[in-house]
């Protein structure tokens, strides 16, 4: 499985506005919802915030994976953005969180959810990969470094 299956480069926000783990939540649905028109960005809001509620997916080192599952979702999709400014995701290290990695999977996909987990953890624990998309300006650029990184063996 590779993160361009699932990571459209219209889902990747260069330059998020939201300041409030809430705001995060809606800007990466509202990106969601645009890249692919048939979801709803209520609902995904709904989704993400009942997993948050089992505790944060704030993983550390300036990342966040906000994830859950969708009943009625065709197969798993994802949205990208970073915060240049940095927002309180109440992250395990208590640091800010700069990196946010939304991801939504079919209700029934517990093997494809975990996997793709397990994948974009592994990516992000790479300090000079996390450090390369703080400096991409675009959200092309973005996008080109997760695949290009994505490839490596």
């Amino acid at each position: 499985m590779r993160i361009a299956e699932f990571l459209s480069p219209q889902a990747v926000i260069a330059d998020m506005q939201s300041r409030t783990k809430p705001e995060v939540l809606r800007e990466l649905s509202a990106t969601l919802v645009r890249a692919h028109p048939l979801l709803t960005a209520d609902r995904l809001v709904e989704v993400l915030r009942e997993r948050e509620k089992l505790g944060s997916t704030g993983i550390g080192e300036g990342v966040a994976i906000p994830h859950g599952k969708l009943p009625g979702m065709g197969q798993l999709q994802a949205a990208f953005g970073v915060s240049r400014a940095g927002v309180d995701f109440e992250a395990i290290d208590g640091k800010p969180t700069h990196l946010f990695f939304a991801l939504v999977a079919p209700e029934n996909s517990a093997g494809v959810h975990l996997k793709a987990l397990a994948r974009i953890s592994r990516l992000f624990k790479n300090p000079r990969f996390r450090a390369s998309i703080l400096e991409a300006p675009t959200a092309a650029d973005i996008h080109a470094l997760i695949v290009q990184e994505d490839a490596r063996p």
